[in-house]
């Protein structure tokens, strides 16, 4: 077949963005052999996904009409491919157009002495990239395309001979990356990003030469019938447990001191970008330090820290037939966290002009201290809808459902996001957004519920049918002893704080079944505060069936253990219990020493898996 490289040695615009797009479903198409098969360097499954998030942000770039230059083409692919670069392999590849694009900045087409010189500065600049470059990984195969171009004759016959050659070469480097490195020789595979790479170049070659078009991937069409994917090669202790990334805009960023700063908080550091704007990945222990040097360098945005620990464990079980996620809002102790293997979105906190991820680069207690001290109130922001994507994709492409379980959209966009979020997933795997209609630990307790359900091997349809029961038993009850957090932050008029003061009285809000939250009552007095909301969360719970509560603190751990013992002693029917930090969410606005009670009807998952169980 002749392809349509052969009506023109040069490549235009047009030419490029469709080869490129073929390319680029190719990738998408492999997205979960990707995801299997990633076990450098760390083996948390999800350079599939990665790479897709990475070269999914091309598509709208080349999807229109094309500009007049390939130059211009490039540039414009180059800048939305360092905006949505994702994990290692993500951010290699960006640095790789980065490359390409300004080899070929000034140029209308590519004749194929301009194509191998731009892919060479592609290479180089993908290898000046990493702080610790290293064989059998994307950069073998991206070195083998870029010396196999540079050695060929293309006088003969343009780019397709080339071309050709070069697509062979990758693949010969791709099989020898098994060889390469010992994890992937342990595990019997090919590394997954210089895999990534190969079905790029293929899917464009592919076009070019021989006139075949990749199809877009259908994933609606086996939605529900994936099994979960389980990632080649075993669990290992990690050195670093976030994936942690950030893009600095500046005027003249000095990447060479960045680069030295940086390598001494991590390891995997990759530097993409130029000094006007600069993409950051490292594995590191301490993301908010990374922050900080970041800020150092300009303005910071598109900050994260995935859980590589999380990932990896969740990627290597076959027990659960969905995982489980939900948004930092929810309070959930950490050892429940990591028995159940529950996910979570941060949500976004700022104090003036520096910026944290919910319970990743600020914990409960740094954040109570930081809001004692710090003269600017804090803002909470709900994680963008790119934020739950980045997530979902991930899981979506290793289980065959996900469910989310979020702040009730009484209160915040939250739920929303995470819907606009589940539409653009398109891993194989089905996404379900559910309201909690709750809060803080009453939105964990519906969380943790969700997430024993599939521990206990149920279906996605069991477990949300239970969660329609379960949710409207579930109920907050929160003591906010100091309501000047709340004026701060202009949730209460100032006027009901001096009223509340004057008449020696603590306020009582709660969720209600609509998923609201509304002051239910006040204390009289400010002595025995324990024993008088203890009693009230009593008169209100039910005292013929069996219950779960949590109870959370503001940093006054004493007071949440008493809290709870008074809790056991006035509660005949308490059949679990437990007891946590308060996060930002409510935290900001209640203050240190608040104090939070969640409610909820026990019911047993396993008890649901029996045969002619019925979710009552």
């Amino acid at each position: 077949m002749t392809g349509p490289i052969a009506a023109s040695e040069n490549l235009d615009a047009a030419l490029f963005a469709d080869a490129l797009r073929s390319g680029i479903y190719r990738v998408i198409a492999a997205q979960e052999t990707l995801n299997r098969i990633n076990v450098f360097p760390v083996p948390d499954g999800d350079t599939g996904t990665n790479l897709c998030m990475t070269l999914g942000a091309a598509l709208p770039v080349i999807g229109t009409d094309p500009p007049p230059s390939v130059g211009k083409l490039l540039s414009r692919i180059a800048d939305a491919l360092l905006d949505s670069a994702r994990g290692n392999s993500g951010a290699i590849v960006a640095q790789f157009f980065q490359g390409v694009s300004d080899h070929a900045v000034d140029l209308a087409h590519l004749r194929p002495e301009d194509f191998r010189a731009a892919i060479a500065a592609g290479n180089a600049y993908a290898h000046d990239a990493l702080s610790e470059p290293r064989e059998g990984t994307i950069l073998s195969t991206i070195a083998a395309f870029a010396a196999s171009l540079q050695a060929g004759n293309p006088g003969d016959d343009g780019h397709a001979a080339s071309l050709n050659s070069a697509r062979l070469a990758a693949r010969d480097a791709l099989a020898h990356t098994r060889e390469q490195l010992e994890a992937l020789r342990k595990a019997d595979v090919v590394d997954a990003g210089a895999m990534g790479f190969v079905e790029l170049v293929d899917g464009m070659v592919d076009f070019l030469v021989e006139g075949v078009v990749t199809e877009k991937p259908e994933c609606a069409d086996t939605l529900g019938e994936m099994a979960p994917i389980l990632t080649a090669g075993e669990e290992q202790e990690l050195r670093y447990r976030f994936c942690t990334e950030c893009i600095i805009t500046g005027t003249d960023i000095d990447r060479r001191k960045l680069r030295e700063r940086l390598s001494e908080l991590g390891d995997s550091l990759v530097l993409a970008g130029t000094k006007r704007k600069t993409r950051i990945h490292i594995h590191t222990d301490d993301a908010d330090a990374v922050f900080e040097v970041a800020r150092t360098y300009g303005d910071l945005g598109s900050i994260k820290a995935d859980d590589m620990e999380r990932q990896q464990h969740s990627t290597h079980r076959s027990d659960r037939q969905f995982a489980v996620i939900t948004d930092s809002a929810a309070d959930i102790p950490d050892e429940i966290l990591e028995r159940l293997d529950i996910h979570m979105v941060p949500c976004r906190i700022q104090f003036g002009t520096h910026g944290y991820l919910d319970k990743v680069t600020i914990t409960s207690r740094e954040f109570f201290e930081e809001l004692a001290i710090n003269p600017a109130p804090p803002t909470t922001s709900q994680p963008s809808p790119g934020d739950f994507r980045r997530q979902f994709q991930y899981l979506a492409s290793h289980f065959p459902d996900v469910l989310s379980i979020n702040l009730t959209p009484k209160v915040s966009g939250t739920f929303q996001a995470a819907q606009s979020a589940a539409a653009r997933t398109n891993a194989h795997g089905r996404v379900h957004v559910i309201d909690s209609q709750n809060a803080s630990l009453g939105q964990g307790l519906i969380a943790t519920f969700a997430a024993e359900c599939a521990a206990a091997g149920l279906d996605i349809e069991t477990t949300i049918a239970a969660l329609a029961e379960v949710i409207p038993t579930t109920t907050s009850f929160g003591l906010i002893r100091d309501l000047s957090y709340a004026v701060r932050g202009g949730r209460v008029p100032a006027s009901k704080k001096w009223l509340a003061d004057l008449l020696r009285v603590t306020p009582i809000i709660r969720t209600r079944p609509d998923g609201s939250i509304s002051a239910s009552g006040i204390l009289p007095g400010r002595r025995r505060l324990l024993q008088k909301f203890a009693s009230y969360v009593a008169r209100r719970c039910p005292r013929d069936r069996e219950i779960r509560i949590a109870v959370g603190h503001a940093v006054s751990e004493d007071e949440g253990k008493e809290l709870l013992d008074l809790l056991h002693r006035v509660l005949p029917k308490i059949r679990s219990s437990s007891l946590s930090s308060l996060g930002a969410a409510l935290g900001a606005h209640g203050g240190p020493g608040s104090l939070v009670v969640s409610v909820q009807e026990f019911r047993d998952p396993s008890s649901l898996f029996m045969p002619g169980a019925v979710v009552s």
